[in-house]
């Protein structure tokens, strides 16, 4: 267990910061970048839970609204699962596959697959798309369609720093991870909706409003 007694060390006071593996780098460095942006993401995936954990369960003649707290235990499950999983996987890109630090787990190529399989589940329950949706709804899925374009740059970013350093800085199961990450949040904003009874709002071209 690791075991943190304080957090200002002052190391950062000259815009300077360290990585995973001991290397002291500018804090506009490009695999720094990465780092922020899933903790950037994983800060999403907490402010989701938030709001889901803050749903109202009760109806207004004081019955149980089912729906809601089977969200709020599948559904908050699934994200708590995925905050653990982007604390690991930020870790990870702190250094370059080949300096990760020995005895130091990182995903393997399941967790990709999870997320395969999970949108091929849902994707049953759903119908299917005659438009596109915009990124609005209540409040757990409007954090999460956040979340969705965050995943996006991060993914952005992963590809950067593989184009400047090379193919051998970044493993490929991050960049696939991180490219089905988006399309999961995306299904699971629409899965929210349906399960919720809500409406999704549609993308109206423009020759038709």
């Amino acid at each position: 267990m690791v075991r943190i007694t304080k957090v200002h060390t002052g190391v950062g006071d000259g815009g300077e910061t360290v990585h995973l593996n001991g290397d002291v780098v500018s804090k506009n460095d490009c695999r720094l970048e990465v780092v922020g942006s899933i903790d950037e993401l994983n800060c999403l995936i907490g402010a989701a839970r938030m709001e889901l954990a803050r749903m109202q369960i009760t109806t207004l003649d004081g019955g149980p609204r089912t729906t809601v707290i089977r969200a709020q235990s599948q559904i908050g499950k699934l994200l708590a699962h995925l905050q653990q999983e982007l604390f690991d996987f930020g870790a990870e890109c702190s250094a370059s596959p080949n300096s990760i630090p020995d005895g130091m787990q990182i995903l393997g190529d399941d967790a990709a697959d999870r997320l395969l399989a999970d949108m091929d589940s849902w994707l049953t329950e759903l119908e299917p798309l005659s438009s596109f949706i915009l990124p609005t709804g209540n409040p757990v899925v409007a954090n999460l369609h956040l979340a969705r374009s965050v995943a996006r740059r991060c993914e952005r970013r992963l590809a950067t720093l593989r184009d400047e350093e090379g193919e051998e800085s970044v493993r490929p199961l991050s960049l696939s991870y991180l490219n089905r990450l988006s399309d999961w949040l995306f299904v699971l904003c629409r899965v929210i909706t349906a399960r919720l009874g809500e409406e999704e709002e549609l993308w109206i071209p423009l020759g038709k409003r």
